[in-house]
């Protein structure tokens, strides 16, 4: 099943998975929406990936319903009709126990994992169901599948987005549109510096062994869809080798 031509937008592009996933999906010709907060590192992003595929960037916070709605329903009309969707941006602040836990984190973890989702989703699905057609994957977690010490309100907002995309797809189910979730485990990216807000231990989270890169979860997002019409990759829980679950990863002295 070939995808070429066909128009994604991806959210969080700026970094991590959502960039490996705009390289991966530029290979096969799939044109490009890549959204995200930092202008500048869409415009690089932009003049790499332009010799393979078209691609215009947005530049919106996906915390902010009426900026998310007009960065989309702006969309150029070669831009307009989105094929697939991968909800990438998400994010952990903080690993407070709830007793002590940060108002401010707890709100950003909310809004941006999950209400960043929806002010999203709720932009371009009318348009799929209109063409009875499209794609949507939501990142979720690990997180998602269990609850672990101090992940509390991170562990909350990951379960709430895989209850949403099991919603969306017995919604969407009319319309012949696919939905799914991939739900990495720890994987190497700018996550932990932001989870330990710039402390010296995030760089300890990925020694001793190798991690999930975020090439390794783009390519089982693009396998998801790029699947032939009457399949549907509905979850998938990926670790690295040395992870068995959120608590347990063998590490080399």
């Amino acid at each position: 099943m070939t995808n070429k031509n066909k128009v994604a937008l991806i959210t969080g592009a700026t970094s991590g998975i959502g960039r490996a996933t705009a390289q991966e999906f530029a290979k096969h010709g799939i044109h490009l929406v890549i959204c995200g907060r930092r202008q500048e590192r869409l415009d690089s992003l932009k003049a790499t990936l332009s010799k393979e595929t078209e691609i215009y960037t947005l530049n919106f916070d996906v915390r902010d319903r009426a900026q998310t709605l007009e960065a989309i329903a702006g969309l150029p009309d070669a831009f307009k009709t989105i094929d697939i969707l991968i909800n990438n941006a998400g994010n952990a602040h903080g690993l407070d126990p709830i007793q002590t836990g940060d108002l401010d984190d707890w709100d950003a973890m909310m809004d941006i994992n999950v209400k960043g989702l929806l002010y999203v989703s709720k932009a371009i699905i009318p348009g799929m169901t209109a063409r009875q057609s499209g794609h949507i994957i939501n990142i979720g977690s690990s997180a998602g599948k269990e609850v672990y010490p101090n992940g509390n309100v991170y562990c909350g907002s990951k379960h709430a987005v895989l209850a949403i995309t099991e919603g969306m797809r017995i919604d969407l189910n009319p319309f012949g549109i696919k939905v799914g979730a991939i739900n990495p485990g720890l994987v190497e990216t700018e996550f932990s510096e932001v989870r330990f807000k710039g402390d010296a231990k995030a760089d300890a989270v990925y020694k001793g062994y190798k991690a999930l890169q975020p090439e390794d979860v783009a390519d089982v997002i693009y396998f998801a869809i790029s699947r032939p019409a009457h399949v549907n990759i509905a979850d998938v829980l990926m670790f690295c080798t040395a992870q068995a679950n959120s608590t347990l990863v063998k590490k080399e002295l």
